[in-house]
């Protein structure tokens, strides 16, 4: 199996957490609820992705998931399409757009072969999804060359310098005798889907070459601050306990930057 597919299946199995985050006895309640659960846990999307602005401009997202953030667009009457390299997330994104009376064109799609004309879109947002390709750098030009001149990129993707990084590096490295085991070897193998990259910043940067103008912004999540539930790969007893233990407090004062979420504005 190529890395592309088990990627695909990977997300196909529960898109994006889903088991964990659709709650309620309708399927309407249940994207109701999803959505107020990942904007409490995640208060900076909102600020990051702006939705309100892009009345009537031509929007993509990559990566749709279960569709929030591509609800809020709907919302806002961006022009909207989607795309993900998952059938069950596009399923659950029109689902969800139709059950709040809401359109999109949503798309099963291939990031790093994007089927839209260069120079379409005045924005191209992608939450938490281009990481996981195998060949981001390529889903980056991607996203330049479908951006109208002067269009630009909101893209978040994972920081190499996490304390989520650090966590799974203790797990799986450390107490395995195995402390030579890189950063980058730790993320591909127990983040997410296999093969899943976090970068530094100059990475990033050297990412976004291309783009004229390119600002970065790091964030500690809940996930670096062991506040939340976690993803599809980690639930045990021994998490459950740290939980309780974890020294927040210390992390917010010293380790401010250590986030996992790396915000990335750029324009073409």
């Amino acid at each position: 199996m190529n890395a592309k597919q088990q990627v695909h299946d990977f997300w196909n199995e529960a898109s994006c957490g889903e088991d964990l985050y659709l709650k309620g006895e309708t399927l309407r309640q249940k994207y109701f609820q999803q959505a107020k659960d990942r904007y409490a846990l995640e208060p900076y999307i909102s600020g990051f992705a702006d939705f309100q602005s892009h009345a009537d401009k031509q929007v993509l997202e990559i990566g749709v998931g279960l569709g929030a953030d591509h609800q809020k667009f709907a919302e806002a009457r961006a022009s909207l399409h989607g795309c993900d390299l998952t059938e069950r997330a596009i399923e659950h994104t029109r689902e969800r757009l139709t059950l709040f009376s809401l359109s999109s064109d949503l798309r099963v799609a291939d990031a790093e072969n994007l089927p839209y004309d260069t120079g379409s879109f005045d924005l191209v947002y992608s939450w938490g999804v281009i990481h996981h390709s195998p060949d981001t750098q390529r889903v980056v030009h991607e996203i330049f060359r479908v951006l109208k001149p002067g269009g630009q990129a909101k893209v978040m993707i994972y920081h190499k310098h996490s304390l989520v990084g650090y966590l799974l590096w203790l797990r799986y490295a450390l107490a395995k005798g195995k402390p030579q085991t890189s950063l980058t070897t730790i993320y591909a193998n127990y983040l997410e889907s296999p093969g899943t990259k976090a970068y530094s910043k100059p990475e990033a940067m050297q990412l976004f070459a291309q783009f004229s103008q390119v600002t970065i912004q790091t964030v500690l999540t809940h996930a670096d601050l062991l506040a939340s539930d976690a993803g599809q790969r980690h639930r045990s007893w021994l998490l459950a306990i740290s939980r309780r233990l974890y020294p927040r407090w210390l992390i917010k004062t010293f380790f401010p930057k250590h986030g996992l979420y790396m915000m990335i504005s750029a324009t073409k």
